[in-house]
């Protein structure tokens, strides 16, 4: 297995709006990778979260989607095809995608790809995620871009999600990209 260097709270974002003691600071649970950072292969795992109907009532509530399937416990055992209530898709790609989340302050989200809700997920299941940097290319003049995959399972193992994450990352040192980029 290749081992990485740790990253995380290494640096600081140094700020200019607070106290210069302050700002100096490694800054908590945020990292500050640039491209140059980010090696292809390397794959984390999440902790893992048992997820609950409150979860869900929360979720459903602030998207406004009250589908009798994750609503509705009569219809679920009655009409539904799953016999219980389940999590809505969107709501388990968002809490999986937190679980490997970074708040890596020279990166930004391109876009998903290749989205699939696989197998469904219901109450009290327990989901956790591996992330897997796939590749990564140098694209305009001070941003690449990394494609990693997230493959979100429950309980012991079950895949129930897999999509990939497009990100725009700050080279550390653009000029070393003049003339290597596509844009």
């Amino acid at each position: 297995m290749t081992m990485f260097a740790p990253t995380v709270g290494v640096s600081s974002t140094h700020p200019k709006n607070m106290p210069a003691d302050h700002a100096a600071l490694p800054v908590w649970n945020t990292e500050n990778w640039f491209y140059e950072n980010w090696p292809v292969g390397q794959k984390i795992r999440s902790l893992r979260r048992t997820i609950s109907q409150s979860d869900s009532h929360q979720f459903n509530m602030l998207v406004t989607d009250i589908h009798p399937y994750m609503q509705d416990q009569m219809f679920a055992e009655s009409e539904g095809i799953f016999g219980k209530r389940l999590f809505a898709g969107a709501f388990v790609l968002s809490a999986g995608l937190g679980l490997v989340a970074t708040n890596c302050v020279n990166a930004f989200s391109y876009g998903y790809d290749k989205l699939r809700f696989i197998k469904p997920v219901f109450f009290n299941d327990t989901i956790y995620t591996i992330r897997t940097n796939l590749d990564k290319w140098r694209r305009y003049k001070e941003l690449g871009l990394i494609r990693a995959s997230y493959e979100v399972f429950k309980d012991e193992g079950e895949l129930v999600l897999y999509c990939e994450h497009l990100q725009t990352v700050k080279y550390q040192n653009p000029a070393d990209f003049i003339g290597k980029t596509e844009k």
